[in-house]
């Protein structure tokens, strides 16, 4: 015989939080588990490195140990000797940055650098590796980067791809002068350079408003590119200034920063003279939408092209938090890379030589 349904709202509401209080229990549990996982894959890294150290054990240690192990602990998984492999290199990677935790076991007293290293699941770790295992600054940005914002395997993947840890926070700004230290660390952080908006379908020659429409076809990846914080509020947003209407490009509202940001777009190279007009959308705002619970506006330019010292020269002794940033509609690569890349005449002159 069921049981009769109980319509009281208080009831109701207490079953809710329930289920979200089991929900939090059961991504805390998972946590843990992960956390205890990886602490257990750096002890046994270390035990590896300092077993192989005098190679009495041989070439095919890794087997041997493989077959002892799930012999020994029959119910684990995670033992294969590729996976043991990896575990060693995780261990060898990070211990090279982090000597407070190489030489000892790791406890739960580490500092925050170190706790986030074992937050992350074991899949995360292994495409890290495969990439940055002789880079292991760069990997723990990821590390950190993923803790912060919940990024699942795919999603590091992506930002990997996009070579993230290479334009995060590296726009031209003023924002250390214009802004509060704990708001210009954060709001540097937020911006990027340059922009990869390699989703549109654009060819040149292209104009300004069909590079808008392609961004806000494209809203979902476009939001993405910008980061973790951005609200959509709307396209040639209307400021009704004096007995003028001015229309902003792109007007955003930042969650974590708490105010507005706009963004003007340019399809040419950086002109100093655009700060003046991005300057004075953002004085508009202040005034038209600004509330007592924002903080102040910023501005963030957009162009295909920039010169950095100019652009630096251009902010200088501005009173206004603006960036200058440029887009990219292809993948980024970095510039060392690019030089690598054989040029158009090379490539001609080699098919001439066959």
């Amino acid at each position: 015989m069921s049981g009769r349904v109980i319509l009281d709202e208080e009831y109701k509401e207490w079953i809710g939080q329930l289920s979200i209080q089991y929900r939090n229990a059961q991504i805390k549990a998972a946590v843990a588990v992960n956390t205890e996982m990886l602490q257990f894959y750096w002890e046994l890294g270390r035990g590896i490195e300092s077993m192989q150290s005098d190679n009495k054990y041989g070439s095919r240690f890794f087997d041997t140990l493989s077959r002892d192990l799930k012999a020994a602990i029959p119910e684990a998984k995670g033992f294969s000797s590729r996976n043991l492999q990896a575990i060693k290199k995780f261990y060898l990677m990070y211990s090279k940055i982090l000597p407070q935790v190489a030489a000892e076991s790791p406890s739960s007293n580490l500092p925050q650098v170190v706790a986030d290293l074992f937050r992350i699941p074991w899949g995360h770790h292994r495409l890290l590796m495969d990439k940055f295992f002789s880079e292991p600054e760069t990997a723990l940005f990821y590390v950190k980067e993923t803790v912060k914002h919940g990024w699942s395997r795919a999603m590091l993947d992506h930002m990997l791809d996009m070579k993230l840890h290479l334009r995060q926070g590296k726009a031209v700004t003023n924002f250390k002068e214009q802004l509060p230290e704990i708001t210009s660390e954060l709001a540097q952080e937020m911006t990027k350079d340059p922009y990869i908006f390699d989703f549109t379908n654009l060819t040149v020659p292209y104009k300004e408003r069909e590079l808008k429409e392609e961004l806000l076809k494209n809203i979902t990846k476009f939001l993405l590119e910008l980061g973790e914080g951005f609200a959509f509020v709307g396209q040639e947003y209307k400021l009704n200034v004096g007995q003028t209407e001015q229309f902003t490009d792109l007007l955003f509202y930042h969650l974590k920063l708490r105010c507005y940001i706009v963004i003007e777009l340019k399809v040419t190279k950086f002109e100093p003279g655009y700060i003046g007009q991005l300057g004075m959308y953002v004085t508009a705002v202040n005034h038209i939408l600004r509330t007592e619970h924002d903080n102040p506006t910023i501005g963030l330019l957009i162009c295909k092209t920039k010169d950095d010292v100019l652009a630096q020269y251009s902010l200088e002794g501005y009173n206004l938090p603006i960036g200058v940033s440029q887009y990219q509609l292809e993948k980024f690569l970095p510039d060392n890379f690019k030089s690598a890349l054989p040029s158009v005449e090379e490539i001609e002159a080699k098919l001439k030589n066959q």
